[in-house]
């Protein structure tokens, strides 16, 4: 996905919220800023796709739930609010009033990159991410070759990172009794 800024000046959470919820389009929200998000590639389509499926399928009966791009995720730390593209809860469902439309204790979080997004994915956004007391695990997806960057939160709030590129690797998450290889999740895609 990439993002545009919407022309408007300074607006509180409260004003965004309001204005996401009536509006047809998603919208992220940084530091009093509302900027709007377009839509990604059949590539980035899949992968998400693909991710989703195979976790939604091992999920069941665990408690754990995964969510698409649809789901909103707010770090109250950083005042954002924003739409990974795939979110994992565990437990009950933390979101920040009664309309349960934005989590706010996500276990994992998994972004594909884009040429538009892929500086933000790595940077001020996993930064704020980090901040989440949830957050055990946050994945990187490359669209462009099976790639994944897969970072676990480690002991004193350190993060671990692990690569995967060979197709037949498995993907191990450590928060949830999931293991995906990497050719499911990347299966169908065009390179």
């Amino acid at each position: 996905m990439s993002t545009q800024p919407v022309p408007k000046a300074f607006c509180s959470e409260e004003e965004y919220l309001a204005f996401e919820r009536a509006s047809m389009a998603k919208h992220a929200y940084l530091a009093g800023e509302i900027v709007a998000l377009t839509g990604g590639t059949v590539a980035h389509n899949l992968i998400a796709g693909n991710l989703f499926a195979a976790l939604h399928q091992q999920l069941r009966g665990s408690g754990c739930r995964v969510f698409n791009s649809d789901m909103r995720v707010y770090v109250a730390t950083m005042g954002s609010y924003t739409y990974p593209d795939l979110s994992v809860v565990c437990g009950a469902l933390g979101t920040v009033d009664e309309r349960r439309d934005t989590l706010t204790n996500p276990v994992v979080l998994v972004e594909v990159l884009s040429p538009a997004t892929e500086r933000y994915d790595r940077g001020m956004k996993f930064q704020h991410y980090r901040t989440l007391a949830s957050l055990q695990e946050y994945l990187l997806l490359a669209q462009d070759r099976p790639y994944v960057e897969h970072f676990t939160r480690q002991a004193g709030d350190t993060w671990l990172l692990t690569t995967l590129s060979d197709p037949s690797a498995e993907l191990v998450f450590v928060a949830l009794p999931c293991r995906v290889a990497l050719d499911v999740v990347y299966e169908d895609v065009e390179f």
